[in-house]
């Protein structure tokens, strides 16, 4: 009996040590991520604010004290954007209404489609009307554009011929058409998609492409886009962020100079959210490009999965473990200095990728919990609302969020002037107001 609870307390005590390690694991792991993201803060605080003055002045050109000021922030210079896929597809009105509203409430930036075997199913008649009616929504809500992809040998219209100099040709008047087509309209494009791995779908593109080589590939089409619009923003866009990646990009250069203006990185977690100490390493290894990173394609679900092809319906749990990554993988992005935009993949469950629960709102377009967190984000605390008194020089100043702000000043009398002024990333600026 004694060497049976002697046996039953050397277990005990060995598993009470086993669960120590693993305690202090875990502790070391969270006070790693709160300091990765303290320095989050801080960076977001130096990277994406500037210092913003106003100055009021009567018409003799002399200082007028006291006087109350507010700036509003009405955009963000930075891009928080998410594909637009569902724009005009969906067959209830009320959804589409509530599609439409949600989005545009949230979202500075929008990624449309233009891949090949679905936009242009017969030849000849590609999809542009459909891409009008989304860019001139957009246009009318503020909403830059972006389009993905014009390059990607994941599949082939029907009608594509077997010889791979006319595939050539007709992807490169195809890349021409529509760059300048949109030109004024859609000035992003994500040129060629995910080159690192050409010829796995077993496609006639994919045996083209692979035929030409994938640096070639991928040159051609840039410069065929940058001389259809010399103003375009030109990306790359790829899933993987090892070495491969790396190497293509480095070979797309001329006199030492990148071919491309942004480097697109997927990321794409339905197996869960990439550990925080990722994201910066991946952000300052791309970052040194010396030109701006898109994180074009994000997605944490809300949902099980079932089996590779198959997901679970979005449930409580699965919402909250969303709600709870997003907005830290945002702010880790927010706080690096080389990230220019985040584009979420999917906004809405109904249609998504994979038919994976990966939207911000559900397939009834009520929002996720993830929704309000990162609108309190975007909208709250990314947001400037500032408000303060002018001094005896008649001068107010603030750090503000870079982008677009609406200043007032309200006069003793109750006499208001307003104007908008926008403050650039990396600089400071001062309006100034002549009142009296």
């Amino acid at each position: 009996m004694k060497r049976r609870n002697f046996l039953k307390t050397t277990a005990g005590a060995t598993l009470w040590l086993m669960q120590v390690p693993m305690r202090s694991a875990e502790t070391a792991r969270q006070a790693a991520e709160e300091d990765l993201l303290g320095q989050a803060a801080e960076r977001i605080a130096k990277h994406r604010q500037g210092m913003l003055s106003v100055l009021v002045q009567d018409r003799a050109g002399k200082p007028v004290p006291e006087v109350q000021i507010q700036v509003r922030q009405i955009r963000h210079d930075f891009r928080f954007g998410c594909n637009f896929f569902n724009f005009d597809r969906l067959r209830d009105p009320e959804l589409e209404e509530a599609y439409r509203r949600r989005f545009a409430a949230m979202f500075n930036f929008c990624t449309l489609g233009f891949y090949w075997v679905a936009y242009e199913r017969r030849k000849g008649a590609p999809e542009y009307d459909h891409t009008g009616r989304a860019a001139e929504f957009c246009r009318r809500h503020g909403i830059v554009c972006k389009g993905h992809p014009l390059v990607w040998d994941f599949a082939d219209p029907s009608w594509l011929p077997q010889d791979m100099d006319e595939i050539e040709k007709l992807s490169h008047a195809r890349v021409r058409e529509i760059v300048a087509r949109f030109k004024g309209r859609i000035d992003l494009w994500d040129v060629v998609n995910e080159p690192t791995h050409l010829g796995r779908f077993k496609t006639r593109t994919g045996e083209w492409a692979m035929a030409r080589g994938a640096v070639p590939y991928v040159r051609q089409h840039l410069q065929i886009a940058r001389e259809a619009n010399p103003a375009a923003t030109l990306l790359v866009n790829d899933y993987r962020t090892d070495p491969p990646y790396h190497q293509i990009l480095e070979a797309l250069r001329e006199e030492g100079k990148p071919l491309f203006d942004a480097i697109g990185i997927q990321s794409h977690m339905h197996s869960g959210g990439w550990p925080l100490g990722r994201i910066w390493k991946t952000c300052d290894a791309y970052g040194d490009f010396r030109v701006p990173l898109h994180f074009t394609e994000t997605t944490i679900v809300s949902g099980p999965r079932r089996n590779q092809d198959q997901w679970g319906s979005t449930n409580a749990e699965g919402e909250r473990t969303q709600a709870e990554y997003v907005p830290k993988f945002y702010q880790m992005l927010f706080g690096h200095p080389a990230v220019e935009a985040i584009t979420w993949w999917d906004f809405s469950d109904q249609g998504a990728w994979q038919g994976a629960p990966a939207g911000w709102v559900r397939k009834d377009m009520s929002p996720k919990p993830v929704y309000e967190k990162m609108a309190a984000l975007i909208q709250g605390q990314w947001w400037t609302q500032a408000s303060g008194r002018a001094d005896g020089a008649g001068r107010w100043s603030g750090r503000v969020f870079y982008g677009g702000h609406q200043v007032t000043v309200q006069l003793p009398g109750g006499a208001q002037h307003t104007r908008d002024f926008e403050l650039k990333r990396g600089q400071s600026g001062t309006i100034c107001f002549q009142v009296g």
